[in-house]
């Protein structure tokens, strides 16, 4: 399976600017970068960034913005409903919070034809029920779970394990990256897909020895033109 990068933003200028690169592959949202963007009417922001994402044909995945189990049935159904108009079911994921009181929506949402993306993940258990409810995506708090002294990359490489064993199609993203070095290190232990912010999408572009040998080679020629 290939690696995808997806950016986590919900700021358009920066999915626009990454998006005509072609380096992402999707975007991802939650209710936390949704308040970092001016206020405004949520729905029209969301459906823009699907409009754009399906332009490009990337994935998106939109969280649901509350915990209680009816609510986030009514949320993530009103959603599917309504970006499905804009965007290809096959590139739409609502994301929902793992949690017992949870696993109930999660198999509803399923079985009524809605792609979940499992999310705030900390554990390989919770990885593989995400699985087994049969989530498109099962999302990990990389960086999140190292700041508790939890090794993030033993439970990717246990959870492709156990994915690879089930024969199950639920693909492994690792969010909560805050580096390059995070972002190798994850796809080296079995993320599928590594979701980040823009300026870590960035700095992966970045080395000091290329900028060094690039000003060499361009001095180099305007000395011999000389």
């Amino acid at each position: 399976m290939n690696k995808k990068i997806y950016l986590d933003s919900a700021n358009l200028k920066e999915i626009e600017e990454l998006g005509e690169t072609g380096l992402i592959k999707g975007v991802t949202t939650n209710p936390s970068l949704i308040a970092k963007e001016p206020k405004n009417d949520f729905q029209e922001l969301i459906k823009k960034i699907a409009i754009y994402c399906n332009d490009k044909n990337l994935s998106l995945s939109v969280e649901v913005f509350t915990n209680e189990p009816s609510e986030i049935i009514t949320q993530a159904s009103e959603l599917w409903e309504d970006l499905t108009k804009v965007i290809e079911e096959k590139n739409l994921a609502i994301k929902v919070p793992v949690s017992f009181e949870n696993l109930k929506v999660i198999k509803f949402l399923v079985e009524s034809g809605i792609s979940i993306n499992t999310t705030c993940c900390f554990s390989t258990n919770q990885m593989f029920l995400a699985s087994i409810l049969g989530s498109k995506y099962a999302s990990l708090f990389y960086c999140r779970l190292r700041d508790n002294d939890e090794n993030p990359n033993l439970v990717l490489s246990e959870t492709q394990q156990l994915y690879s064993m089930n024969k199950v199609n639920t693909e492994i993203i690792a969010g909560s990256i805050r580096t390059s070095d995070d972002v190798l290190q994850a796809f080296s232990n079995g993320a599928n897909i590594v979701t980040t912010s823009f300026n870590t999408i960035i700095n992966m572009t970045k080395h000091p020895k290329t900028d060094e040998s690039i000003e060499g080679f361009l001095k180099d020629f305007k000395n011999w033109m000389n």
